[in-house]
């Protein structure tokens, strides 16, 4: 990059800086400082290593690297140092405010060992102290004066300079010690004056100790010692000016140019004849030099009409005669224009509205821009520059006014950004703004939504955000929102946002789907509105338990049955769907000996083993009845379950025959035991039940001549015929149980 200076008067700089800067391929954040420039000052005579101020530059968030800093330019003679950890800037030699007043250093950050570095600017003012005081440029003066002189008359002029600034270099002369009271002096000028004649006077020569004071604090001094003679050659001419009290200069000369020559007679002769120029007023920005021998007067620094154009000065031209005498001139000077100036926009950004659809030739704005340039360089014209879309628009060259060239669309195009420029170098930049008319109705992002949320879904919850987008603006396109539909109660829609929310709890298990239409609409009454189509699908959550057709089951199996035998089955149901409404059986209590099992899927329940043993009693006999407590779960997570009670009786097959308690029973008997008499009784058992256990007996062998009658039902032998031992010692009776 080439950067090329200028000052307020727009005169560039004699040469230009180069700048290159190189792109490094890096991810790496530098430190950033606080402040893109710090301004600090300091007094001259601060002592080495004196505090000046601190810089800092922030490093990224989370970095635990370190910032450096180091001084890296504006600082060829090593006069300051920096703190490379904390950044604190402090003197290193001493300074001089008349040498350099300001400094200007650039600071560098680096983070770390980081290839990217950050800098500031840092302006250190060096404050002036007054450590110089006012010196004349004589030691000493010779002054020659006639004792015909009236008061009044000026005399000598004592001039001395001071190198400090403002107070520190104002200079006040007085007459620190003196001979006579006939003298006095100008405490700004220096100027020496007669306060009365000498002529009564018997002393030829007087010795003035001058006293220039400067008004710094504390105050310097300097003593000039002026011998003043008494004379009889009469000094009686004034200097005469002879040159035009009037002069022109171009704005635009260098310093040093020639402005004009102060011509001054003086008819005296010798030195009363011997004329020097000094300008006593009108000069107080140093603009001009007057040699005082030649009254060459020539410029001392840049003149510039747009900041003053007139300069006034008073010159005084004085003899050397003794008392001097002089004249004074009001020399005027008129700086002359050159087209030095560029014009100036009054802003730099013009912002306006513009209404669309309207035909070409609109007013749009006027801009407006002024030249400090006198006369014809002060004239302006204005153009459009060339760019995007500026030939929508025209300007008029003379008074800056824009209108449009063609009828703007805000859809189309918004904003326009041009940029109009006068007949020099400056340019404004003009922001149109197209103002909006509700021609366009609000569309939706898609025709139709499908979505799908579970029916846990809490009241009041966001479901789906509509989005509809209107090219108009402001108020014409704002998009409000509104269900055309009935949600039966349970959607509601925000009209400003399109956010869709729950209204009530939902219930797949109620409705498992919703379809509606969401209407998005402007404020016109002339477009139609916008309209999407919502599915809302209801995922079913695991909130129903399976549920028994019958709380309480009964069933009866008969013994003897095979394994796998079918008993019952029983039947649960599940509102909810998938997973949720699978159902598995299972039994929870009472199959202690698995005698049963069921279908996991079905709900059969049947017999698990045989329920009839090889020469053992069957199940029945050991138990009658079972209670078993049946589980239906379902696989939703967390699983859901309910509980049934199935009594299932044993049926009897009649199996098992009577059993006698003994196979044989002996009994003894007297032969005189009356007829009727109680003999024995035969008991047998059946492990049947009901009328399957019911026992009859009965005498089938052993009583042919009918000495013994039996109890069918309870087996009681009766004697119902006498004995008699001597016919038959022995019975042998056959019963039969049945």
């Amino acid at each position: 990059l080439t950067v090329s200076a200028c000052d307020g008067g727009g005169l560039p700089s004699a040469s230009n800086a180069s700048i290159t800067v190189n792109i490094l391929q890096t991810v790496v954040v530098p430190a950033i400082f606080e402040r893109s420039r710090y301004s600090f000052s300091v007094p001259e005579d601060a002592p080495e290593d004196s505090v000046i101020g601190t810089v800092k530059a922030r490093k990224p968030p989370n970095s635990l690297e370190v910032v450096s800093y180091r001084i890296c330019s504006g600082d060829p003679h090593g006069k300051f140092s920096i703190d490379p950890q904390f950044g604190i800037i402090r003197t290193k030699k001493e300074l001089d405010h008349e040498a350099q007043s300001v400094v200007v250093l650039t600071v560098q950050s680096q983070l770390g060992n980081s290839p990217i570095y950050t800098s500031t600017q840092v302006n250190i003012s060096v404050t002036d102290i007054n450590d110089n005081p006012p010196v004349f440029l004589t030691k000493s003066g010779k002054v020659t004066i006639s004792h015909t002189q009236p008061p009044g008359t000026a005399i000598y002029i004592a001039h001395a300079e001071d190198k400090d600034s403002h107070l520190n270099g104002a200079i006040k002369y007085s007459i620190a010690s003196k001979q006579s009271d006939a003298f006095s002096i100008d405490p700004s000028l220096g100027v020496v004056n007669l306060t009365r004649t000498v002529f009564e006077e018997k002393q030829k020569e007087y010795t003035l100790h001058i006293a220039a004071e400067d008004c710094g604090n504390p105050p310097l001094t300097s003593l000039l010692i002026s011998a003043i003679g008494n004379y009889t050659d009469i000094n009686d001419n004034s200097p005469s000016f002879m040159s035009s009290p009037l002069s022109y200069v171009m704005e635009d000369v260098e310093v040093g140019f020639l402005v004009h020559r102060v011509i001054a007679k003086d008819p005296d002769e010798g030195r009363n004849g011997q004329v020097t120029y000094h300008i006593l007023s009108g000069n107080e920005n140093k603009a001009f030099v007057l040699d005082k021998i030649t009254g060459l007067l020539t410029t001392a620094q840049f003149l510039d009409r747009e900041v003053q154009e007139c300069y006034s000065l008073t010159v005084i031209a004085l003899d050397d005669g003794s008392p001097a005498l002089s004249a004074t001139q009001v020399l005027t000077i008129i700086v002359l224009d050159v087209n030095d100036e560029t014009p100036v926009f009054l802003k730099q950004l013009y912002e306006t509205a513009v209404h669309e659809n309207r035909d070409p030739g609109e007013f749009v704005i006027r801009v407006e821009a002024v030249d400090r340039d006198a006369g014809l360089n002060s004239f302006l014209q204005y153009e459009i520059l060339p760019g995007t879309d500026y030939e929508k628009f025209k300007m008029n060259s003379d008074s800056g006014e824009l209108v449009t060239a063609a009828s703007l669309d805000r859809e189309a195009q918004e904003v326009f950004s041009i940029k109009g420029s006068p007949s020099r170098s400056s340019t404004a930049q003009l922001c149109i703004t197209v103002l909006d008319e509700n021609d366009h109705s609000p569309l939706f992002a898609e025709t139709q939504y499908q979505i799908s949320v579970t029916e846990d879904l809490e009241e009041g919850s966001a479901i789906l955000d509509l989005s509809a987008s209107d090219k108009d603006a402001g108020l014409n396109g704002e998009v409000m929102y509104s269900l055309i539909d009935d949600t039966y109660g349970a959607f509601a829609i925000d009209s400003v946002t399109g956010s869709i929310i729950t209204t009530k709890a939902l219930d797949r298990e109620t409705k498992s789907q919703y379809t509606f239409r969401a209407v998005a609409s402007d404020h016109s009454t002339y477009f139609p509105r916008s309209t999407t189509v919502i599915t809302i699908l209801i995922q079913d959550v695991n909130d129903n338990g399976p549920k028994f057709e019958q709380s309480y089951y009964k069933a009866s199996v008969w013994e003897g049955q095979s394994p796998k035998t079918d008993i019952i089955q029983v039947f649960a149901t599940d509102l909810d769907s998938g997973l949720n409404g699978e159902i598995e059986y299972s039994v929870l209590s009472g199959n202690e000996n698995a005698t049963f099992l069921i279908d996991s899927a079905r709900g059969i329940l049947s017999t698990n083993t045989g329920l009839d043993y090889e020469n053992t009693s069957s199940y029945r006999e050991m138990a009658t009845s079972y209670e078993l407590v049946l589980l239906a779960s379902d696989h939703g997570t967390p699983s859901l379950n309910s509980t049934a009670t199935v009594l299932i009786t044993v049926l009897d097959v009649n199996d098992n025959p009577p059993v006698f308690s003994s196979p044989e029973y002996h009994v003894h008997v007297k032969e005189s035991i009356p007829i009727g008499s109680h003999i024995t009784e035969v008991s047998a058992k059946d492990y049947d039940a009901g009328t399957n256990a019911e026992i009859t007996y009965a005498i089938i062998s052993g009583n042919d001549r009918g000495h013994f009658c039996l109890d069918g039902r309870t087996g009681s032998v009766n004697l119902t015929k006498m004995l008699d031992y001597e016919d038959t010692m022995k019975f042998t009776l056959v019963i039969q149980a049945t």
